[in-house]
């Protein structure tokens, strides 16, 4: 005749009631690091973006050519090939202009016709208060809004998750 084995019941399920307590949180940890990672990522291509543009902007196109700057068209272009390239939609990309700049000679108007890119030549970059000649540059200036979906509906932020607004402001010195 067979042996029959002895099976030890006590533990009564509390491993079952541990793990529905804890396995809610973890993944929703797992979910938050994946969205601000994506945010994290985003936001650095936006920046990426408005530095690509502003590199265009102060850079001349030749100096036998008689040294003019750059189109804005060619400056928004550089902004867009940039979000492309990193999969984003650059129809997206929204206006916003951070504060009045001060000229360096002159004001000339910002302009954010192209793609709403604000974009602002011959900008003071050094603080009014410093002393010796002024540093005279760029800025590229624009948003772009990214989407927190949660698994979840959290009533103040809707049941689509909540949006963020992530600003690029760059500023780079002329190469005039």
């Amino acid at each position: 005749m067979g042996k029959l084995k002895k099976i030890a019941i006590g533990t009564s399920g509390s491993e079952i009631a541990e793990a529905a307590l804890v396995l809610p949180i973890f993944f929703m940890l797992m979910i938050g690091i994946y969205w601000f990672g994506r945010a994290f990522n985003t936001y650095a291509t936006v920046n990426h973006a408005a530095r690509e543009g502003a590199l265009v902007a102060t850079m001349s196109s030749c100096a036998t050519c008689g040294n003019t700057p750059a189109s804005l068209t060619t400056v928004a272009n550089a902004v867009t090939a940039a979000i492309q390239a990193a999969g984003l939609n650059p129809a997206r990309i929204q206006t916003y202009a951070p504060s009045t700049p001060v000229f360096c000679s002159g004001a000339p108007p910002c302009d954010s016709s192209h793609s709403n890119i604000t974009i602002c030549s011959n900008v003071k970059l050094t603080p009014p208060s410093a002393s010796g000649n002024p540093v005279c540059g760029v800025t590229v200036s624009f948003q772009y809004p990214y989407n927190f979906s949660l698994p979840v509906p959290l009533p103040p932020y809707g049941s689509n998750g909540f949006n963020l607004q992530l600003k690029a402001d760059v500023q780079m010195r002329g190469e005039y």
